[in-house]
């Protein structure tokens, strides 16, 4: 794999350089599960004959949201900051983010004896930023229908000497999101399709490197909400493309632009990307809660969502879902369900 960053930079190396071999492969999720290994949560997958029976498949739940901090993004995470130097981690490092990896940054800093510096939108749900400042981070505001995040990440890294930790758009952020597939498939066995959200492209590059090195042939499918589909877009244009900053509940998924690192292992790996409405977001939310008994945030609920809605089709015997996030905060749920 790529070395670690040694400055503040935003991918460790642009896809497709160097020897043409892929940015990310399945040694490298190996070795990130070995890295996170009793420091992140396996969690469980979970199973359900109301389910199986409302869809008509054998579907496995992998439920990021028992994660630290509650989603999948901690993997990421950690795996790329353990491998700063000391004088690195003690410069401290940065971020931008909506909130999952705002709170898994900071968190995987903590615990690595660092401290992080995190961007965030001024409309993030309340639990996310509340949680990232109660895991030390500072937090930086801004627009996110006006300013680019990305460009006062980066500036923040440069003027602080921090190290930029992107939310997707760097190989050990890809392959740590990877153990989450590895993980359901060591545990279910051979799947006949994978289904993940797609935000920035992370946590599916990262899945579909795992999930097509185990199971040669399997289905990857991503799920984008209606009014997010830059990914979607992206693969049928053959190359990234830019739409407005999306206006949805699923605030994780509220990107406007794959990143050129995880769409060139998407656009390899990925057979299909399906939307999602806002409506059906929550409907999956609702049974969720009220008959699998779980939490889900709105863009964790995305995969779960298609599923329910037949957006899957032709529908195969035993799919894998990963449920991303629960991060959602009581008032919030309350007003989405309502």
């Amino acid at each position: 794999m790529t070395q670690s960053p040694t400055g503040p930079t935003d991918h460790a190396r642009p896809a497709g350089s160097g020897s043409g071999a892929p940015v990310v492969t399945f040694d490298d999720v190996r070795d990130a599960a070995r890295r996170l290994a009793g420091v992140a949560h396996r969690t469980p997958v979970l199973r359900s004959r109301t389910l199986d029976e409302l869809v008509g498949a054998e579907v496995h739940l992998k439920c990021e949201n028992f994660q630290r901090v509650g989603a999948f993004k901690f993997r990421g995470a950690y795996n790329a900051i353990s491998r700063l130097s000391p004088q690195q981690l003690a410069r401290g490092v940065a971020a931008y983010s909506s909130g999952n990896h705002a709170q898994a940054v900071a968190l995987a800093a903590r615990e690595l004896g660092s401290h992080a510096v995190i961007v965030m939108p001024e409309d993030s749900p309340k639990s996310k930023t509340d949680a990232t400042a109660g895991y030390g981070a500072e937090i930086v505001r801004y627009d996110r229908y006006t300013g680019d995040r990305v460009a006062l990440g980066r500036q923040l890294a440069e003027e602080r000497g921090l190290t930029l930790i992107p939310p997707y758009e760097h190989p050990h952020i890809i392959a740590g999101q990877g153990t989450a597939a590895l993980e359901l498939i060591e545990e279910t066995g051979r799947l006949d399709a994978l289904l993940a959200p797609v935000g920035g492209g992370g946590l599916m590059a990262g899945s579909a490197t795992a999930a097509t090195a185990l199971v040669p042939g399997i289905r990857m499918i991503g799920v984008e909400p209606e009014t997010g589909d830059d990914t979607r877009r992206s693969l049928a244009a053959g190359h990234p493309v830019t739409i407005p900053v999306p206006r949805t509940i699923a605030d994780g998924q509220a990107v406007d632009t794959p990143g050129a690192m995880t769409f060139a292992i998407n656009q390899r790996l990925v057979d299909a990307v399906v939307l999602v409405s806002d409506d059906e977001i929550r409907a999956a939310m609702k049974l969720a809660f009220e008959r699998l008994k779980i939490v889900t945030e709105p863009s964790g609920a995305s995969a779960l969502a298609a599923l329910l809605a037949g957006r899957v089709d032709p529908l195969p015997p035993r799919i894998g879902v990963i449920i991303s996030g629960g991060n959602v905060g009581l008032d919030r749920f309350m007003e989405l369900l309502g």
